[in-house]
């Protein structure tokens, strides 16, 4: 079968012996998927939403980073269609940055139908020396509102300091400070959390994590296929083919039950989707570094980003909270809800 420019993109990527800037291979990847008519991803709840999550596991075994902002784009045309203004799409690159620590928040302090001025700091900010666009949450009357902006833009300031990272570096998750910003309101207050998108989008990250883990896998399947006998490195790829079956069964019967109930409340299944995948992805590590030692970090450029990088994404989930919520949530099912 002839390989298509998307396929090319992503070998070159996994091949490629040193780092690259994302702005332009995140412009190629979208450019080489609108030419296989693919540059929108099924939106998810309509009908194809495991498709969605394979596009975006094939782009993170290649490289996470190049992941990451791709999932921010394809997450924020998807909240623009489900808020029902998907015209306001344009051209360009878009992100996502909703995370509300305590010592950075974005206010509206002005407004004007659904123009409106932001003033604050949003911490986060992962793409923000690449994109051209971002939704953001803004608080207004004590409720977050989805607002549009434009980047880059003069009353906007980039704040450096505190980006230190080694893994998922090159996404550079700056904080931005706005002073009498402009942006454009998107929804109604409230909606971006409402939405039954927030959760079925959430569930995409965790397709990310699996891809990645996938791709570790990979280099211990090639190492077993070796002729010399090594009944240790078989038990760890045994261990970790358990562990993805487990986590790729719970990502297809997630992606089933957000097809079937596009409108219900994903929270639930996410919540135990995203843990069942985390452990997973945590075996798979653990397993891959102890059969294979420090060769390939030392000697595969590919796989020493995977492994660096992976670590820092996976912890986008909020470990035991989100398994406590999980628990919280368990306690007003019925009796008999784990039966087979």
């Amino acid at each position: 079968m002839e390989s298509t420019p998307f396929d090319q993109l992503l070998h070159r990527l996994a091949t490629r012996s040193r780092p690259l800037e994302l702005e332009p291979l995140l412009r190629e990847l979208l450019q080489a998927l609108q030419r296989e008519h693919h540059d929108l991803l099924p939106l998810p709840g309509h009908g194809r939403t495991l498709d969605r999550w394979r596009a975006l596991a094939r782009v993170a075994g290649c490289d996470l980073s190049l992941a990451k902002l791709y999932e921010g784009h394809t997450d924020a045309l998807a909240i623009l269609a489900e808020c029902g203004v998907a015209h306001h799409a344009g051209e360009g690159i878009w992100g996502v940055w909703a995370a509300e620590p305590p010592d950075a928040r974005t206010r509206i302090v002005a407004r004007d139908g659904d123009r409106v001025r932001l003033q604050g700091r949003k911490a986060w900010c992962s793409g923000a020396l690449q994109i051209d666009r971002a939704l953001l949450t803004a608080w207004q009357d004590d409720q977050p509102q989805l607002v549009a902006i434009e980047r880059p833009h003069p009353s906007q300031r980039i704040q450096a300091d505190h980006w230190q990272a080694f893994g998922m570096a090159a996404t550079t998750s700056l904080t931005i400070v706005f002073d009498d910003s402009p942006g454009q309101a998107i929804g109604e207050p409230g909606e971006y959390l409402s939405r039954p998108g927030f959760w079925q989008g959430g569930a995409g990250i965790a397709a990310c994590w699996y891809g990645a883990a996938e791709a570790l896998a990979d280099y211990l399947r090639e190492h077993c296929r070796t002729p010399r006998p090594d009944p240790h490195a078989d038990a760890h790829l045994g261990a970790v083919d358990a562990a993805l079956f487990g986590a790729r069964a719970a990502l297809r019967e997630c992606a089933a039950w957000i097809d079937r109930h596009p409108s219900q409340d994903a929270s639930f299944e996410v919540r135990r989707t995203r843990a069942q995948v985390e452990q997973a992805v945590e075996l798979v590590i653990q397993h891959v570094g102890r059969a294979l030692g420090a060769t390939p970090f030392c000697r595969s450029s590919h796989f020493a980003r995977l492994s660096t990088d992976l670590p820092v994404y996976l912890r986008q989930s909020h470990a035991e909270r989100d398994l406590a919520e999980l628990g919280r949530q368990l306690t007003g099912m019925p009796a008999g809800a784990w039966q087979l």
